[in-house]
């Protein structure tokens, strides 16, 4: 419970109160210049991590075989490696033979693992994630702060793009209006890209059929328009933030960008650099 008792206090004691909460103020500060330096570092170690989401890269698609060497590693007992291996074959139905290449549904499966992104994937998603072969991060160093998520696919049937991006804007700086809310990095925004879709492969839609009666002649005709349809890439198509920062969302705008900006956080905190172990459910 929290006991407000500023109003009741002597004149000198608010007055050091006020010089206390000045003191706050300037930590609040040296707070947020700590976390800019943070992500500078995360834009600098990145580059260190790079050339090993690349090695992944490859061996998920099959372009790199690994060696004896690299396959080296303390595995659990035999007993729970067979047991994952069977129920990774059954999620995601690999056939018990040495001609299959590099990973399969390596994206598609982490995907579905993952629970806040699970009831994102639609059935009519999965074919299309099958072609998802890499989602990589990019720092943006400069004001303002954020980081762009990057989808590659494969060739395939549903579109043209060779890569779907996701950009989050951050802000590190305390509202003058509530600066002791403080607590790091938030995202206050982000943009998707437009996907070029092939004719009549748009999941993003649904084509609905309703009959209509004609209130004077009393005749029925059929009406066709197009709904929005769920899935996973509605992502890439969030809702749209004004550029002032202080202008109101209405609540459903707010939930549906509160929800984004949490899945870009853990897609970018989480999955990518652990993908195996969502992969493998550990």
């Amino acid at each position: 419970m929290t006991f407000y008792l500023s109003q009741s206090l002597p004149p000198s004691i608010k007055r050091r109160l006020k010089a206390l909460k000045k003191l706050q103020l300037d930590a609040t500060k040296i707070e947020a210049k700590f976390f800019e330096e943070v992500h500078e570092l995360e834009c600098k170690y990145q580059e260190l991590y790079t050339p090993l989401y690349q090695r992944r890269q490859l061996i998920i698609t099959g372009e790199h075989e690994p060696s004896k060497e690299e396959c080296e590693f303390p595995s659990d007992d035999d007993k729970e490696s067979d047991e994952l291996s069977n129920e990774l074959r059954t999620k995601i139905n690999i056939q018990s033979n040495e001609d299959v290449v590099g990973i399969p549904d390596f994206w598609l499966t982490i995907f579905k693992n993952v629970a806040l992104l699970s009831d994102m994937v639609q059935l009519h998603d999965e074919p299309i994630l099958k072609h998802l072969i890499d989602v990589e991060v990019t720092f943006m160093p400069s004001q303002p702060m954020g980081f762009i998520l990057e989808f590659y696919f494969s060739p395939n049937e549903y579109f043209s793009n060779r890569v779907l991006t996701k950009e989050y804007q951050m802000k590190c700086k305390p509202d003058e209006a509530d600066p002791f809310s403080f607590e790091g990095p938030e995202i206050y925004k982000c943009k998707g890209c437009t996907i070029d879709w092939y004719k009549g492969k748009n999941v993003t839609v649904k084509t609905i059929k309703k009959k209509q009666k004609h209130k004077s002649r009393g005749s029925i005709r059929t009406v066709t328009r197009t709904v929005e349809n769920d899935s996973f890439f509605n992502f890439f198509n969030p809702p749209r933030v004004p550029d002032d920062l202080d202008a109101d969302l209405d609540e459903d705008t707010q939930a549906l960008l509160t929800s984004d900006f949490e899945i870009g956080h853990y897609i970018r905190e989480r999955i990518i650099p652990r993908a195996v172990l969502y992969y493998t459910g550990n």
